[in-house]
């Protein structure tokens, strides 16, 4: 079951996002005066399609993982005299510039009305309250202690853990020193500590947990909010609702500590004493064993905590009234784009593992959380994603947006196309580039699993 939602909620991501990106070209081809043949969402053979009075097929194809627009083109085969000036190549080009850019261009648009939307709206964020530091972290090097709140990083406000991350992302791998404005235990004010180069874990990058800063926390009692099909809790009995009361007759005071009772105990049985609907009873689960370079060989069942309520003194509303909500989702596009750019240099200059780079089946996983978390999540999740879409595309590799832009600016320039063998050469490297990063990333997703 959560493998099919994860698909549905893949195919849902990716063709409002693919839709969003290919109409942009669409759009920008029909003002430009090109014949759109087709339009497709997906690759392959199409599931269904349909033609509109001016002939273009919009199509529904079997493989959600892109789409395409495809254009009167000479490149492609004989064109008649009639449609010529319909073609694309006919046109200039900075007219081929401007349909080239339009689908990064669309993504981006997308991506501020999806942020000036939940600025209208209003959404609620968790106050990040420092719950816990890390001893010999760089957040114990800055002097963040429990009941601080966090306000500002290096002069950026921060209103959520999701800024957070985002800014200490930012900083992964740098030397120099990172300032903190906190308010709370009798701190008002700058903090300041040095960055010694930290890293993020290949394995399981989390900015928030390698600084050294555990968020704050209600009690969370023992209680089961989902099993996986495939998991050892499955296997054991253990059911959404189930409270854990015990282990090996030892009381459980929270979640947290069933947790790290478990992580304990790879591939050892343990006997839990659950309350199941007024009743207790006595199930036997053994923890699989999994192991990673930053915390070794621990246990794991297949199951998640049962959500709770928080108080409402660690609650922000978040909301903004239409004028001024765009130039905060300005901001929150922009931010996404620099974070974006940011995790790319990283990435080629040694500082941030390749490792995190993610294919289809993280999105996937990702985008079924999202979906199930509700609307302010799922929303939040598409605007990311559809920014690093309009970035990537962007990037000068031939065979993606970028690419093909940098080509039509050379011909402006010489006023005359490159060669077609200097073209198709760029075209063969930036398609083995491309199948080389899907062929990693898909690597990492299945490394992950």
């Amino acid at each position: 079951m959560q493998l099919i939602q994860a698909i549905l909620a893949l195919a849902l991501t990716l063709g409002i996002l693919v839709t969003i990106h290919e109409y942009g070209h669409f759009w920008v081809a029909r003002r430009c005066g090109v014949k759109v043949l087709r339009f497709s969402v997906g690759f392959g053979k199409p599931l269904f399609s349909w033609y509109d009075r001016q002939g273009t097929e919009f199509a529904v194809a079997a493989i959600p993982l892109g789409g395409y627009v495809k254009m009167l083109d000479e490149r492609e085969g004989p064109v008649p005299e009639a449609l010529k000036d319909q073609a694309f190549t006919s046109k200039s080009p900075g007219q081929r510039i401007a349909i080239a850019a339009a689908g990064p261009v669309a993504n981006f648009l997308f991506a501020i009305l999806a942020y000036w939307l939940l600025s209208v709206v209003g959404f609620t964020v968790l106050a990040p309250v420092v719950g816990e530091v890390t001893p010999r972290s760089v957040a114990e090097r800055v002097g963040l202690t429990t009941g601080m709140e966090i306000r500002e990083i290096d002069g950026h406000r921060v209103t959520s853990w999701r800024d957070i991350n985002m800014r200490l992302l930012e900083r992964a791998g740098e030397q120099g020193n990172i300032q903190v404005e906190v308010v709370g235990q009798g701190v008002s004010g700058h903090l300041t500590g040095t960055l010694n180069g930290w890293r993020l874990s290949e394995e399981d990058p989390n900015p928030l947990k390698e600084f050294g800063v555990q968020p704050l926390r209600p009690d969370v009692p023992a209680t089961i909010g989902m099993v996986a099909d495939s998991g050892r809790a499955y296997a054991g009995g253990l059911r959404e609702g189930d409270q854990v009361v015990a282990v090996d007759g030892e009381p459980v005071a929270d979640w947290f500590a069933l947790v790290d009772r478990i992580r304990r105990a790879p591939e050892q049985p343990l006997l839990l004493t659950v309350r199941r609907q007024g009743a207790l009873v006595e199930l036997t689960v053994t923890p699989a064993a999994k192991t990673t370079d930053d915390d070794g060989t621990f246990g794991f069942v297949g199951a998640g905590v049962a959500p709770v309520d928080w108080p409402d003194e660690m609650l922000r509303q978040v909301s903004y009234n239409p004028l001024a909500a765009i130039p905060v989702a300005l901001h929150e596009t922009w931010s996404d784009t620099r974070l974006t750019l940011v995790a790319i240099h990283k990435m080629l200059t040694g500082l941030l593992s390749p490792s995190n780079l993610s294919g289809p089946i993280t999105i996937a996983r990702v985008a079924e959380a999202s979906v199930s978390s509700g609307f302010e999540d799922f929303v939040r999740f598409l605007a990311y994603l559809s920014v690093s879409l309009g970035v990537l595309n962007l990037l000068p590799v031939p065979i993606l947006d970028g690419g093909h832009i940098v080509f039509y600016t050379i011909e402006a320039i010489r006023r005359k196309p490159l060669s077609d063998a200097a073209q198709a050469l760029g075209l063969r490297i930036g398609l083995a580039l491309i199948l080389t990063l899907m062929v990693f990333a898909l690597y990492n997703d299945l490394m992950r699993l």
